[in-house]
């Protein structure tokens, strides 16, 4: 696939969105196809043989050896939406909603880790993420479905962090910042002396920043420069498809550049350090025949086109995917059935 700067090709959409507020899946999935499916993306569980896998206050105040002796001892992996509804007692339909699934209300952050009563913990899809061997699972009926499989546009959010150039303060990190696994992990003896040896550098470091930010003979660490991302500097500052509350970077290509199991690392806007590239957030051919969002919002990517390409979608073992109505309540609390 190529960078394009002819974001007018992407007119047609704009014109297809709900331009009110909605919760309406059509505030980023375009009206007008005769059929639509969900395509669920994967949670993840987590097990603890023989036992629960503790609550985060129970971890808090177990002993070390013994915090360290579990964490060793958890089974992590995927599992499915199906598998979570039966550990809650949940139905799994076309307007599921995540955190209904897992019992939770709207006010409550434990949507995003729940234990189950079996004593399993499940953790909550990502939003605007399709799994990579998902995307090429999908983009493998995509490409049957259409007559122009060789021209096909991909537009890439453009608010991902790194993708993009920009303009700030360097350098663009002064500071040592542990991940919520780093710190919620029980530390070896080892990992303390790294963390207290990196802390040290760091804090040299930021002092030396304080100083040099404040000295009025060396202000480039205080003058906002040009950051690179990802993308090159030309499609960093080029053109943007517009769509409400939305700006993406517009791609050109085939169909089966996504249905390849290495896409990843081929796209243009794979990160190439980290191996891995962020799913297409909008993809549709020139023929129009179909259209696939993955919205940075939603938990699930939605697939409007013809109803043949919905029923491959639904049949495929590899999906959890169900086909939805046209007009579907996306919103948190759009879930009628798990109450």
């Amino acid at each position: 696939m190529e960078w394009t700067d002819e974001v007018w090709s992407g007119a047609w959409i704009r014109e297809r969105l709900d331009t009110e507020p909605t919760s309406s899946m059509h505030g980023v999935v375009p009206r007008g196809f005769d059929d639509y499916a969900r395509i669920l993306h994967r949670p993840h569980v987590a097990a603890l043989p023989g036992r629960s896998v503790p609550t985060p206050d129970e971890w808090m105040r177990m002993p070390e050896p013994e915090r360290h002796r579990l964490s060793e001892a958890i089974i992590y992996g995927p599992t499915t939406w199906a598998d979570a509804g039966t550990a809650f007692g949940t139905a799994v339909h076309a307007g599921a909603q995540w955190n209904r699934l897992v019992r939770a209300s709207p006010e409550d952050g434990g949507w995003q880790r729940a234990l189950a009563p079996d004593g399993r913990e499940f953790e909550a899809p990502a939003l605007g993420r399709l799994d990579a061997d998902l995307v090429a699972l999908v983009a493998g009926h995509l490409s049957t479905r259409t007559t122009t499989p060789d021209d096909v546009h991909a537009a890439v959010w453009d608010g991902w962090g790194g993708l993009t150039g920009f303009f700030g303060e360097t350098p663009a990190r002064t500071f040592l910042q542990l991940t919520s696994d780093e710190e919620s992990a029980a530390p070896t003896e080892d990992e303390r002396r790294r963390r207290a040896a990196e802390a040290a550098v760091y804090d040299q470091h930021n002092a030396m920043l304080g100083r040099s930010i404040h000295d009025a003979f060396n202000t480039v660490l205080g003058r906002p420069t040009w950051q690179p991302g990802t993308l090159s500097d030309r499609i960093s500052l080029g053109a943007r498809l517009q769509l409400p509350g939305r700006d993406h970077i517009l791609f050109r290509g085939s169909i089966r550049e996504l249905a390849a199991p290495d896409w990843t690392t081929r796209v243009p806007w794979a990160d190439a350090a980290a191996g891995d590239a962020e799913s297409p957030s909008i993809v549709w051919p020139h023929d129009r025949a179909w259209v696939m969002v993955t919205d940075v919002d939603f938990d699930s990517t939605i697939v409007g086109g013809s109803p043949e390409l919905i029923r491959s979608l639904v049949r495929d073992p590899g999906l959890e995917a169900l086909r939805i109505e046209a007009g579907a309540d996306l919103g948190w609390d759009a879930d009628e059935v798990n109450r």
